[in-house]
């Protein structure tokens, strides 16, 4: 089994498209102002998971589910995301599990996690 998409909801379709493009996912389907669709860009050359946005009436955002984008290098993309105008919940920062990791809210207020875990991602040394 392999996850290949994620939909998230949506209220203003070019605030959220345009997030979403500043982060470096690859606009696939434009269908405002209800749906839109992404590719995530595949470091591995492989299958790459793709990442949706449907427009919801009435949301008010939330905290859960939380969506994770791992990137080879936090502190550079943390930068550059900054200097692009979106603005972070708190600068990266080492965790326990061994994660680094920044957080930020999308135009429709889900959170969202930029992390890098290298290795820690799929083997942490408490792996079972």
């Amino acid at each position: 089994m392999k996850l290949n998409q994620v939909t998230v909801p949506c209220i203003d379709y070019a605030a959220s498209v345009a997030f979403y493009k500043t982060l470096g996912l690859i606009q696939i389907v434009d269908s405002p102002p209800r749906y839109a669709r992404f590719e995530c860009p595949d470091a591995d050359g492989g299958e790459p998971a793709t990442f949706s946005l449907h427009h919801v009436e009435g949301w008010q955002g939330c905290d859960d589910p939380l969506i994770y984008f791992e990137v080879d290098n936090l502190d550079a993309e943390y930068q550059r995301l900054r200097v692009a105008g979106l603005g972070f919940l708190n600068p990266p920062e080492d965790q326990s599990w061994g994660w680094r990791e920044a957080y930020l809210r999308d135009p429709a207020d889900n959170r969202i996690c930029l992390y890098q875990a290298g290795e820690y991602r799929r083997f942490p040394p408490w792996r079972i």
